[in-house]
């Protein structure tokens, strides 16, 4: 079994999730007592807001590469980094790592194509919705995203800083989600995309007529199965 790296506190409300789901899957895959052997580098998510906030990705990258590279030293043999919006720097994060590197976005793509869709809603952050990164690594994977208007982008992005980052779920934000994920299936989405690993705690596959891919399990589960390739 392979060592995982697990970069998370961005923020920690979807880390502890990553943990259990990680678990659960070397459990079940190898029974009795086994656990996952993993590395937890959880950084202190304000030093990463305010420079995701300011637009200065580069040090939001350095910070994020000088930790993956801790893990690796430490013994990780590959770095999974639990969020989506900071994917933004997976190239500052990769560069002179020297292990694997486990992609959201290139797990998230891998479930889409295993469903037969091509067409996708995408809920996320502005910055994950607007900055192209993750678009265009979906489109580059035969994957076709679609986005919310503006002022609904600004919905989601409220959602999830003011609310879903500080443990907070309500019945609006439920209702906001869901409708705004409804508009994307009627602009002709096959799915929705879970894109920011909160927004699992206010919508799920039940509130929608079409598959949702919620990136968290789809990553952490594939981050156990290539833990236990060997």
């Amino acid at each position: 079994m392979k060592t995982l790296g697990l970069l998370g506190g961005m923020s920690w409300q979807s880390t502890v999730p990553y943990y259990q789901l990680i678990n659960r899957r070397v459990a079940e895959r190898l029974g009795g007592f086994h656990s996952a052997r993993l590395l937890l580098f959880s950084v202190d998510f304000a030093d990463i807001e305010a420079r995701m906030r300011a637009g200065r990705w580069d040090e939001a990258g350095e910070l994020l590469g000088t930790a993956a590279r801790r893990l690796a030293a430490s013994g990780a043999e590959l770095i999974v980094l639990c969020t989506n919006t900071l994917h933004r720097v997976a190239p500052a994060i990769e560069q002179g790592l020297g292990v694997p590197f486990l992609h959201i976005v290139d797990v998230t793509a891998d479930a889409i194509r295993r469903a037969s869709v091509h067409r996708v809603g995408l809920l996320a952050t502005r910055f994950t919705m607007e900055d192209g990164f993750y678009v265009e690594r979906l489109a580059s994977l035969g994957v076709e995203a679609l986005v919310p208007d503006g002022p609904q982008r600004e919905v989601l992005h409220r959602i999830i800083f003011d609310e879903l980052v500080h443990g907070t779920v309500t019945e609006a934000a439920r209702r906001s989600v869901r409708e705004i994920a409804r508009g994307l299936v009627d602009r002709g989405a096959g799915g929705v995309v879970l894109g920011c690993t909160e927004l699992g705690m206010v919508l799920s596959g039940g509130d929608m007529a079409v598959p949702v891919f919620d990136t968290t399990p789809l990553h952490a589960l594939a981050a156990a199965d290539r833990a236990l390739e060997d």
